[in-house]
């Protein structure tokens, strides 16, 4: 990781991102049982979207509700101590948790930040949209100069 801060102490964090199809918020325990459900039904799906290619995330065999919650509460810490910010991709018409977006450090000093998402499978049209909708923002709202974000 660089060995600057991953964003200024002045930087006002983006609490969400709407389009006519989605809207972004950020991830957090409360959306426990809704981010099981979307990831758990689309495994394959995710696992073939571009950024998810080391096989590790999302675990084949699942995991329990209560292990989901730990790493909903290790994302939303992240965010308040602005090490990492990782947002819940919500249908535009209600509460429907239908993805997710990740925004961490590079590793690499050939970025400023890495960012993955993933939709779920019976929503796949959306993922070309969302990947659009997060390049613009992150271009736009954020401080970053370089990202490293797998085309669609």
């Amino acid at each position: 990781m660089n060995d600057h801060a991953f964003v200024p102490d002045d930087f006002a964090v983006p609490s969400y991102l709407a389009t006519p199809q989605f809207r972004l918020e950020p991830l957090g325990p409360q959306h426990n049982a809704a981010d099981h459900a979307a990831w758990t039904s689309s495994i394959e799906h995710i696992r073939a979207t571009p950024g998810f290619p080391d096989g590790a995330w999302p675990p084949v065999g699942g995991m329990t509700l209560e292990a989901n919650l730990a790493d909903l509460q290790r994302h939303a810490n992240d965010f308040a101590q602005r090490r990492g910010f990782t947002y819940t991709v919500l249908d535009a018409a209600g509460d429907e948790v239908i993805g997710c977006v990740y925004i961490y450090p590079s590793p690499s000093d050939d970025h400023d930040a890495d960012v993955s998402s993933w939709v779920r499978a019976n929503r796949a049209e959306l993922d070309v949209p969302l990947y659009e909708a997060v390049t613009a923002w992150l271009s736009t709202h954020w401080p970053f100069g370089t990202l490293n974000y797998q085309p669609r």
